[in-house]
């Protein structure tokens, strides 16, 4: 249907129902003459088919609008609609069909690009050259504010570009011109200025979306004018994971971003890697910077605040944080107050879930526990430790734990009974308004998330609210407060002590979790009668049930602006920021966990608090003449970050466990408390300019200036530049003629980043004090900790990258591929000097890596029809990581985590991370025991290298997802894939799982698959009671599995409820949707554990290393989305 305006002194105008716009009807006929503009690239390359009889020419014009692009304006007394055509064309272009419809007519044609204007040939009216000044606001659908808008006098070279908060203002306009609105990835809009001073448009999202738009720090920028490395994602699809971690949604979303979920603890670990590790001793994390200001423990923030993530990955995009910039940067913009259009909009996100269980590790039951037992008391003989006791039997007369017969009374189900079914909620209530000069956003969060592991959780309370206003013409202003507060009781993941994660696989089946008279079990329990020497371990219910672990995090994060728009496309803005972090640790373990706190138990509180501020204040000019698009940037900013913390120190010697961590004064031993401060700022100078010609040629070249308090007298300051070269080959005249190419970008960069990532006292000789024990007393103490290096300087990484954006068949396939080549120079390492100097060491620059890698994204639109879509979005990552120097003899360095002989290896022309240690070759035969006694060994033990080498890498090679969309009218499903490839893990608990025997339970295949005189051609060893005969356990390859995987991330089905139908009850938009995640993993068989990828030590190389884990759970979620 038609839609008519009209407005004062002007002719009514008829447009079609998809483009709305308003114009006077003087100016169409005041330009007439000088539209002698060409087809576009799109009018020519458009052929139309069409075969329709007796047609009105109204009903002819809007089927050339269904089968096309084009869109009609036109004026309703001029030109007869309702006159009727036959037309018949075939491959026909515009011009020539338009030609056929108006034969015979007065009617002519305009052709702008897809914008096509009607009108009577000699039908010209004058209009007034009234001189004026316009401004106003540019929004996007969703009212929010748009930036980068170019606002163009039609049919000249004026023009001017929205600011960040998308205002706009021109001079010596005609007051009978129309404005030009556009935007990548919107449609466009033009408006008759009339009698108008105040301008406000809203522009309506094209098929590619919003996405086109990004941030590149400080500022945001058309995507089709970048020419660096920057990957994009929305809330919608960050959501979608329905999780308590903000990192988690962006999992398998953007190509270069490698994101490890190493816990299914709500509190667990999650690392974020881009491109590759590129230093030794410092941070691998990227720096997340949230609405401009530096953000620290972001994983933490509520998600539903998101409104959009982009990630900074090569030197051009990250130059502009320079020594801050070296891991990648990840810009995070929150949603404000802008809602759907001017008033009110209330709304509400909430999802409920339950986590189980998703994998069971095959340990062995009460009767192959002890049948194993049987086994190894029976191969005392074969062992000089065991010989002594052969002929002895295992003891079965303990009436707690067998019946008469010897049988076990119990079978726990240790991995049953120490994990539960968790059911999580989270609910946010959004209320947002929106007027024309201000929008105010208040947001309230409460999760509560559980973890699958008894009493684990982590709960959050956030509420967050935004201003924005624009109270005067020169003036604009924001604020954004956050207070983040989350409280959790954590599982203790590090190291290999007894506890929960442990001992739910190790405690045997044949001990229950209490014993009928209450007490709880524990493997050594007072009078048990076993003589198989069980390794003392708590029971593990009763130390998830019993040990509190609890922290506490309060977040105080925000910012407030102003913006100065001191002339047009010229904008100076200052802008102060905040993240304040108050933390608080609450431990205590009661005196009855054996190996863990008994008898004396043990409690302590420490603080850790640390306050970031950072002013900014910096210019960008913005302007458009003719050809050109100019966007320059220059800035300077200050930051400064303190950091203290205190710990009372463990106290032991509860009698009761009554007081917990309330009473530290109950506790007859106290250890010396203890406390911590330190300091670091930095000041900063950084510029930015870049160049668009014709839409064709792009240049970018950034410079940033740092000084900072970390680095050594003589390099306090670092100086990170780069440059970035883009090449629209789609825009050329020579390309016209390619109809089924949309777009094609080459672009490369090359630039330095750095990382300031490293201790803040590391340069200087700093003093250690405390006390020492002196004739039983406590007396003062201070000692020199370490040799000052005035000279050390940044670690720096130069990375070139170049890459292609192409889009082809009426943008339904997009590829964007970049190859990268990353060094880092100057890392930081321990060099040894002579003892004389009284240190072994001293921090120095010595070191360098690299990574060589490929990111791909490749969207294609499979299906599209009327009512269904399916498409598919696929990302990957190859990377290569190598170690090209370590100091001046490129010597071999062993670091963490080391265990039973293994070691991390950092060894020039190999990956970090690699696994070192002893090659498995098999298993000693019966025909071998004289070779095996010359290495001490018997039949059944491990036959090993002699000597040690790289058996294993924990970086993989390729990462990525492919995410399946299908839509069928309001329904949607989404199935998310994600795959590692390349990549090992290395089983650390076979040592006491399989490796060693006898004094805890195992994995089956001990019994199953283990040595023995029938079953020789095997890797596990010959059951051998660890008690009695020893253990022969090292670090080797048979610990080692392909830690590839393929894994269901998410598989989520919605509905979107009819807007119509809900408008009828109030309502603006109502959703509701199921999901599962981590739905499968299809992983090696020679993996034994629950997932694949998991640590369980915060190493830098502690990737895919792990001695046991907290299981990830397998999620079911319901949720809704309303407005109203």
């Amino acid at each position: 249907m038609k839609k008519k305006s009209g407005f004062r002194g002007m002719i009514p105008l008829i447009w079609n129902k998809k483009c709305f716009r308003i114009m006077r009807l003087t100016f169409l006929f005041l330009f007439l003459g000088l539209m002698q503009v060409a087809a576009s690239v799109y009018s020519q390359n458009t052929k139309l088919s069409l075969d329709l009889r007796n047609t009105r020419v109204v009903d002819i014009l809007e089927a050339i609008e269904d089968q096309s692009e084009f869109r009609f304006a036109y004026s309703a007394e001029f030109i007869d609609l309702n006159r009727k055509v036959d037309l018949d064309v075939k491959g026909k272009s515009i011009e020539q069909t338009l030609s056929v419809i108006f034969n015979g007519t007065n009617v002519k044609y305009s052709i702008n690009d897809r914008h096509i204007l009607l009108f009577q040939e000699g039908n010209e009216t004058s209009a007034a050259q009234q001189q004026k000044t316009v401004s106003g606001k540019v929004t996007d659908s969703s009212g929010g504010p748009l930036p980068g808008v170019s606002v163009v006098i039609k049919g000249t070279t004026g023009g001017t570009i929205s600011d960040s908060n998308g205002n706009f203002s021109l001079t010596n306009v005609p007051a009978n011109s129309i404005l030009q609105f556009s935007f990548v990835g919107m449609k466009s809009e033009e408006v008759a200025i009339g009698n108008k001073s105040q301008i406000n448009v809203s522009l309506q999202e094209e098929t590619i979306g919003l996405e086109e738009v990004v941030a590149v720090g400080y500022g945001v920028q058309r995507k089709s004018d970048i020419a660096g490395s920057v990957g994009v994602t929305t809330s919608e699809q960050i959501l979608k994971s329905s999780s308590f971690n903000a990192i988690q949604g962006l999992k398998g979303k953007v190509s270069g971003v490698n994101i490890f979920t190493n816990s299914g603890n709500p509190s667990g670990n999650t690392r974020v890697i881009i491109r590759g590790i590129n230093s030794i001793n410092t941070s691998s994390n990227p720096l997340y910077v949230v609405d401009g200001v530096q953000m620290s423990d972001f994983q933490f923030i509520n998600p539903n605040d998101i409104e959009r993530i982009e990630v900074l990955k090569d030197a051009s995009a990250a130059a502009i944080y320079g020594a801050r910039g070296a891991n990648g940067v990840i810009l995070v913009t929150t949603k404000r107050g802008s809602g759907e259009g001017e008033g009110v909009t209330v709304s509400y996100d909430g999802w409920i879930s339950v986590g189980t269980l998703a994998k069971k590790v095959d340990l062995m039951n009460a009767e192959e526990f002890m049948k194993m037992e049987d086994i190894g008391f029976a191969n005392f003989s074969k062992y000089s430790q065991s010989a002594k006791y052969a002929g002895r039997l295992v003891d079965r007369t303990d009436p707690l734990l067998f019946d008469a017969n010897g049988k076990p009374l119990y079978d726990t189900d240790w991995q049953e009974e120490a994990t539960r079914e968790a059911f999580s909620h989270s609910h946010q209530l959004s209320i947002q308004q929106q007027s024309k000069k201000s929008s105010v956003g208040a947001f309230i969060n409460y999760t509560d998330q559980e973890g699958i592991m008894l009493n684990s959780y982590m709960k959050r309370m956030n509420a967050k609210m935004t201003y924005d206003a624009n109270p005067k013409p020169w003036l604009s202003t924001g604020m954004n407060l956050m207070i983040n507060h989350t409280w959790a009781n954590d599982i203790d993941e590090t190291g290999g002590g007894q506890t929960a994660r442990r001992t739910m696989w190790e405690m045997p089946a044949i001990i229950p979790v209490k014993f009928p008279d209450g007490r709880w079990s524990n493997s050594q329990f007072t009078g048990n009668k076993l003589n198989i020497g069980l390794e003392a371990m708590s029971n593990p219910v009763h130390e998830l049930t019993t040990r509190k672990l609890n922290r506490f995090k309060t977040k105080l994060f925000g910012n407030a602006s102003l913006t100065f728009h001191l002339m047009e496309g010229l904008d100076l803005k200052t802008q102060v920021g905040i993240d304040a972090n108050l933390n608080k640790d609450k431990n205590f373990s009661p005196n009855d966990l054996i190996n863990i706190s008994a008898p004396n138990g043990s409690a302590n509180i420490s603080t850790y608090d640390n306050l970031y501020w950072q002013e900014e204040t910096f210019l960008t000019y913005n302007t458009i003449v003719k050809k050109h698009r100019i966007n320059a940037l220059a800035g300077l900013s200050w930051s400064q970050s303190t950091w203290a913390n205190s710990n009372t120190g463990t106290v032991t010697g509860f009698s009761t466990n009554f007081f917990e961590y309330n009473n530290l004064g109950a506790g007859t031993t106290p250890a010396a408390p203890s406390s911590d401060w330190n300091r670091w700022a930095m000041n900063s100078y950084f510029v930015r300019g870049s160049y668009n010609y014709a839409d064709k040629y792009l240049a970018t070249v950034t410079a940033r200036m740092d000084g900072s308090s970390r680095f050594g007298m003589n390099n306090h300051y670092g100086f990170f530049p780069s440059a970035a070269l883009g090449w629209v080959i789609s825009n050329e005249n020579f390309m016209k003629g390619i109809s089924w190419l949309n777009s094609l970008k080459l672009h490369t960069s090359y630039g330095r980043t750095g990382s300031s990532e490293i201790g803040v006292y590391s340069t200087l000789a700093t003093i250690s004090s405390g006390t020492v024990l002196l004739n039983n007393a406590r007396a003062a103490s201070t000692n020199i900790a370490r040799l000052a290096n005035p000279d050390l300087e940044w670690e720096k990484t130069d990375q070139f990258d170049f890459g292609f954006n192409l889009s082809i068949l009426d943008n339904r396939i997009s590829l964007d591929l970049d190859y990268y080549h990353k060094l880092t120079s100057d890392l930081l390492l321990a060099r040894p000097i002579p003892y004389t100097t009284g240190f072994s060491s001293v921090t120095d620059n010595i070191g360098e890596v690299s990574n060589r890698g490929i990111d791909i994204l490749l969207n294609t639109t499979n299906v599209k029809t009327k009512n269904f879509t399916w498409e598919t979005t696929l990302n990957a990552n190859f990377n290569a990581n190598r170690i090209e120097k370590l100091g001046k003899n490129n010597e071999d360095i062993l670091t963490s985590p080391g265990f039973v002989g293994g070691n991390v290896i950092l060894r020039v022309g190999e990956s970090l991370s690699s696994f070192y240690g002893y090659r498995r070759l098999g298993t000693w035969g019966t025909a071998e025991a004289a070779e095996a006694a010359k290495v001490g060994a018997v039949p059944g033990q491990a036959k090993r290298s002699s000597t040690r080498e790289i058996i294993g890498k924990g970086l993989p090679d390729w990462t990525g997802s492919m995410i399946n969309t299908f839509r069928y009218k309001n329904w949607d499903l989404t199935v998310d894939l994600q795959f590692v490839y390349g990549v090992d893990t290395w089983q650390l608990y076979f040592h006491s799982m399989e490796d060693r025997c006898g004094i805890a339970n195992g994995f089956s295949t001990i019994l199953y698959e283990g040595w023995t005189e029938t079953n020789q051609n095997t890797m596990v060893q010959q059951i051998r009671q660890q008690n009695y005969a020893g253990q022969d356990s090292q670090a080797d390859s048979h610990w080692v599995c392909d830690g590839s995987y393929l894994r269901g991330n998410l598989i989520m089905l919605g509905h979107t409820f009819d807007k119509k139908i809900l408008s009828r009850y109030g309502f603006k938009k109502l959703r509701a949707y199921a999901s599962v995640s981590n739905a499968f993993i299809i992983d090696s068989k020679d993996f034994l554990g629950y997932d694949p990828e998991a640590v369980s030590n915060g190493d830098q190389f502690g990737q895919n290393i792990f001695f046991y884990q907290y299981p990830k759970p397998r999620t079911f979620t319901f949720g809704v989305n309303v407005s109203f």
